[in-house]
């Protein structure tokens, strides 16, 4: 019988094996890979990768989907983990994780998938968590997200999703995918997303990763507010001129180095409150 998409799951599946291929091809699955799929969905991307990797662990909301899966692939071979994405803890499903103690050479986790528009936002905030286990991520997404992921300083799509991933990641926007090649077709236009953490020797974290998230939220709010003014109070505490920053600059003007030296700033201040 054939599966009806439901709206309520944001249920769009890919039908165009040319963009599949196209996929699979920039994701490079290796048999010893350890990998999980978001929303496997009628397998589209679920069969390819398994021809290519000796295990896969898929994630799934759908209880009929997940039947499906489950009746087609031993366990052997597939993990159904049967839950909404933004419940699951990815960590748990690491090679370190199974591996246990002292699995420090462990393989990191690859992510991929075609992530539902309703909950395609938070999905990439939430994995945010567990960057430093995770060695990349592949994502099909509403193009209009992946331009604001991928946005600089300047652009007008730059906001609060652009500063926090790019703080964590390397991001390639690789390729679009019409509507055509969705069963049924969405309304907009998809893409392919590249995610890979970055490296060490370019990674900077904030001195409290809570105030930098506050911080950021806080003047992309009032994107339109110069920083001083959606600041508020927070303003007074801030050298500006030692931070390089003008404080009639727009937080979309600011790159994300200066958006941490303020949240470092106001952190040694002890001004924003993280409980």
């Amino acid at each position: 019988m054939a599966h009806q998409a439901r709206k309520r799951f944001g249920q769009h599946f890919l039908a165009d094996e040319s963009v599949v291929d196209a996929i699979v091809r920039a994701i490079d699955p290796r048999p010893g890979d350890a990998m999980v799929e978001i929303g496997p969905g009628l397998s589209a991307l679920t069969a390819p990768l398994l021809d290519r990797l000796d295990r896969l662990t898929v994630v799934e909301l759908d209880r009929d989907l997940a039947r499906r899966l489950r009746s087609r692939w031993g366990e052997d071979r597939l993990r159904v983990v049967e839950a909404d994405a933004l419940t699951v803890d990815f960590g748990d499903l690491s090679p370190a994780a199974e591996a246990g103690p002292g699995a420090a050479d462990a393989p990191r986790l690859r992510v991929v998938g075609n992530l539902p528009y309703n909950i395609s936002s938070p999905l990439l905030f939430h994995l945010l968590h567990w960057a430093g286990q995770i060695r990349d991520q592949h994502f099909m997404l509403q193009r209009e997200v992946i331009d604001r992921m991928v946005a600089r300083p300047g652009d007008s799509q730059y906001g609060r999703l652009s500063v926090m991933l790019q703080a964590r990641y390397r991001m390639t926007h690789l390729f679009d995918v019409p509507p055509e090649a969705f069963d049924p077709p969405p309304r907009v236009m998809s893409a392919v997303v590249r995610m890979r953490p970055l490296a060490t020797d370019a990674l900077r974290r904030p001195r409290d990763a809570r105030v930098f998230e506050r911080l950021v939220a806080r003047v992309f709010e009032q994107r339109r507010k110069m920083i001083r003014g959606s600041l508020g109070a927070w303003a007074e505490w801030l050298d500006w001129e030692a931070l390089g920053v003008a404080p009639t600059a727009r937080p979309q003007e600011l790159t994300v180095a200066q958006f941490m030296d303020m949240a470092d700033a106001l952190s040694t201040a002890g001004v924003i409150p993280t409980a």
